[in-house]
């Protein structure tokens, strides 16, 4: 059964009560060539199975079963919005698995069990950049999925693509560009939403590095930019006090100037910074 035979998302929703949820982060999205416009900014996902963090009624994970997704395994805490679920999972006998419970506290590997993995969300704002350092964090890599599609708010998603030298780039910016290459697709205007939220938001796409270089250990990179990011207006040779004694001998030794500031230095310099203090 095709996904257009279901009823529209504003009825949907009139139906089960489906108020939107501020304590949960909640801003649905109802237009369907909206939602199937970030499906396919995904790319082609038969074969693919597809994890969707807070479905809510479902509009999105209509539209990635409309666009082909082999599978959609969506993790919803509200449990107002699992009947709604149960309806979309009706009409896609097989290809819908709706887990209830804490995105934040889910094993993803295990669900998917090695299986052609990508991610695929409008994350809930007040959780969205926990789950993308999650996502992002850990010592296995490459990761278990191919892939990250995700909204967040556009200050966010400027963040996470920033180049160094601006006021965006930041310890999210460097984490995530060390395994991942990052792309911002296209920004999402708050009248799309109900209730629409105070700020634009916009969709990113991050896709792993296979083997990030040069190679250091992720908790070590965490705190050299904790150290220089956390007083991002002092040079490098003083933020980096917190961390080493006498920082300007490493910085002069790795060719980095002591006298640049957090925001100029390159993901790669971060990288041997790490490397050279951590092993």
């Amino acid at each position: 059964m095709n996904g257009d035979t279901l009823p529209p998302l504003r009825e949907v929703i009139a139906r089960h009560g489906l108020g939107a949820k501020k304590a949960l982060g909640q801003n649905f999205l109802f237009d369907l060539n909206l939602t199937r416009r970030i499906a396919r900014a995904a790319g082609p996902l038969e074969g693919i199975t597809v994890i969707e963090v807070g479905p809510g009624p479902g509009g999105l994970t209509r539209a990635l079963l409309m666009e082909g997704a082999t599978h959609v395994i969506a993790i919803e805490r509200d449990d107002r919005a699992l009947a709604a679920l149960a309806e979309i999972s009706a009409a896609y006998p097989g290809r819908l698995t709706v887990i209830p419970g804490d995105a934040l506290e889910t094993d993803y590997a295990k669900l998917v069990a090695g299986r052609p993995t990508r991610i695929v969300a409008n994350l809930p704002y007040n959780i969205a950049t926990p789950l993308l350092v999650g996502w992002l964090g850990g010592d296995h890599w490459p990761p278990f999925y191919e892939s990250l599609t995700l909204m967040f708010q556009k200050e966010v998603a400027e963040r996470i693509v920033a180049k160094p030298g601006g006021k965006d780039f930041g310890r999210l910016s460097v984490l995530c560009q060390y395994r991942a290459s990052t792309k911002k697709l296209f920004d999402v205007n708050r009248s799309a939403f109900t209730p629409p939220p105070k700020v634009t938001s916009s969709i990113v796409q991050l896709v792993p590095r296979p083997k990030p270089e040069p190679e250091c250990r992720l908790g070590v990179l965490e705190r050299v930019t904790a150290a220089a990011f956390g007083q991002r207006r002092k040079m490098l040779r003083a933020s980096l006090k917190s961390l080493l004694p006498e920082p300007e001998a490493l910085l002069n030794e790795l060719a980095i100037n002591p006298e640049l500031r957090a925001e100029q230095l390159p993901v790669e310099a971060f990288a041997r910074l790490a490397q050279r203090i951590g092993g």
